[in-house]
């Protein structure tokens, strides 16, 4: 027999629920319209929903996967799950999120809620839920015809690490078709491509993280990047996608995902590489051009996989027939994918996986913000003083701070040198902004002589050893007359495609200061007779390095 114990204080909202059956029970135990997830103490427990509740005003948070303060049978009813008349459905626990998505669905409008410790989700009873690959469930036997009871066989999905796949650190949007092109079946066709793309992924924390779009008339935003960052749960999201219809406006699609996708707000990383995979069946209905060029410029590496691509005969109806040169990062065959038939998609997914992980390839991802290796070459002479070196250390600071210093991203180190040379801290030293800038803050004063090209040899050889061409840069600050030659081995170190500028206070000669700059030495050449100048040359030094870059990439 099992038991149930409720718990009804004066508001009528609490339940607490327990069984002797497991978590998968199918027994339906009666809730009101206000039992919130929270007051459920058992996962996959089955709730029997009153009538009516769309009558009452039930609190509802989030779209698909529901924050736990949520009404169940609210969540039920909005989900599409139960109708009005109420009815039994199972209640599946997960963990807490950010950013659940307010939406109106069958009389319930859900709101928006930034972060909530727990979640649920809501399938029918009749069927264990299928995700990947699973087994389906049967309709219980009546009692008296049920055999022995054997353990309950859960749906089988593969474990993933739930790290995810640190090789493939991306933040990656898909944004997938669901116009009046695709239609119903096709769509299927496409989740279930998509779900076979997102499972080869592998999403987790310190992997992939995947959010999707769907384009029709209008762009709607499914979920964001932290949404899912569990495998299970995004297969499920997939699942429950529903077909919209409507014309295939992807440049829209593509221009909404550009602006507000991949903000810190939306749960985009600082550092981690943007990528949009566009899927499309057949051609679009708006022109593409203009949204590529804002992802262009705002770093995001467009991919656009066509689908059963125009017949000869209907390229005539094509608005532009080179839409998918236009779409993507670069039109070098890397981020144009063909799929003649959405038949015959399975074996495209680990060939498409490999390019939006391949970091080498992703071009568009390459801005000077997140690319650059910057190494700062610091004056520690006598003639510096403990106070200006503070003011030396500040100014560096904020040329770091302009910049996405990250594992996957920038990366900055220090020299400091007299007569001598002292390594601070080299470019794989600290992995995040917070932790390289608190090293450059924390260097102390040498104080002693000034050989200023006897530094510049030994930084090209120490602090550089294990860089790429075409985004090295060496920032040396100095304040008086280098003892040693500096044109040299300024020359060597710039054929050795490191950029230098260069940065003169008080007596620091002009012709030293040149001498070491790169070309055109007016533009990699600053000079200022007092340390409180400093700061003035963050700005154009932050945009000299980003036009270097964009020229050298």
């Amino acid at each position: 027999m099992s038991q149930l114990s409720v718990l009804l204080p004066l508001t009528g909202l609490l339940f607490l629920i327990s069984s002797t059956f497991g978590s998968e029970s199918s027994v339906p135990y009666p809730v009101t319209c206000a039992t919130r997830g929270a007051d459920l103490m058992e996962d996959g427990v089955v709730v029997l929903c009153p009538p009516d509740c769309t009558l009452w005003r039930v609190s509802v948070f989030g779209t698909g996967i529901y924050a736990s303060v949520s009404s169940v049978c609210g969540a039920a009813v909005h989900r599409g799950v139960l109708g009005s008349s109420g009815g039994p459905v199972r209640v599946h626990k997960l963990q807490g999120r950010h950013n659940y998505m307010s939406s109106y669905a069958h009389g319930i409008q859900s709101q928006a809620l930034t972060h909530w410790p727990a979640s649920f989700r809501l399938t029918k009873p009749v069927n264990v839920p299928l995700e990947l690959t699973s087994d389906t469930g049967t309709t219980a036997l009546p009692a008296a015809a049920q055999p022995a009871k054997k353990p309950v066989k859960k749906p089988s999905v593969k474990k993933a690490l739930t790290g995810g796949n640190k090789d493939c650190q991306m933040d990656i949007a898909l944004v997938i078709d669901s116009s009046n092109n695709i239609g119903q079946r096709r769509f299927n066709l496409q989740k279930n491509f998509v779900a076979k793309l997102a499972a080869m992924l592998r999403v987790g924390q310190t992997g992939p993280h995947i959010g999707l779009i769907q384009a029709s008339g209008t762009p709607r935003t499914e979920f964001l990047l932290t949404n899912y960052t569990q495998p299970k749960e995004l297969m499920f999201a997939i699942k429950e996608l529903a077909y919209l219809g409507g014309d295939t406006n992807t440049g829209k699609a593509i221009m909404h995902t550009a602006e507000t996708f991949f903000t810190q707000e939306n749960g985009g990383r600082r550092g981690h590489p943007r990528v949009m995979m566009v899927l499309i069946d057949g051609w679009p209905s708006d022109d593409l051009e203009q949204a590529a060029m804002l992802a262009r410029e705002s770093g995001i590496n467009v991919f656009l996989v066509s689908v059963a691509k125009p017949a000869p005969e209907e390229l005539s109806m094509v608005r532009d027939k080179e839409f998918m040169k236009k779409a993507v990062c670069k039109d070098n065959g890397f981020f144009s994918y063909l799929i003649p038939s959405w038949f015959s998609t399975t074996k495209h997914v680990k060939p498409l996986t490999q390019r939006l992980c391949s970091l080498d390839g992703l071009l568009c991802s390459k801005t000077c913000y997140n690319s650059v290796n910057i190494g700062f070459l610091i004056d520690g002479s006598s003639s510096v003083g403990d106070g200006n070196f503070q003011l030396v250390l500040d100014f560096l600071a904020g040329i770091a701070r302009s910049f996405d210093i990250s594992d996957v991203g920038a990366r900055i180190g220090a020299v400091q040198f007299t007569y001598d040379q002292r390594l601070e801290f080299g470019l794989f030293d600290h992995s995040t902004k917070d932790d390289a800038i608190n090293a450059l803050r924390r260097i102390s004063y040498m104080s002693g002589g000034t050989a200023t090209g006897g530094a510049i040899s030994y930084t090209t050889q120490n602090l550089f050893r294990r860089t790429g061409p075409g985004r090295n840069f060496l920032i040396v600050v100095t304040d008086g007359q280098s003892y040693d030659d500096v044109s040299i081995p300024a020359s060597i170190t710039q054929k050795q495609d490191i950029t230098m500028y260069s940065v003169g206070v008080a007596w620091a000669p002009l012709d030293d200061l040149r001498a070491m700059a790169s070309e055109p030495k007016d533009s990699h050449t600053f000079f200022t007779r007092e340390f409180t100048g400093l700061a003035d040359f963050i700005p154009p030094l932050v945009r000299g390095i980003c036009r270097d870059f964009t020229e050298n990439n």
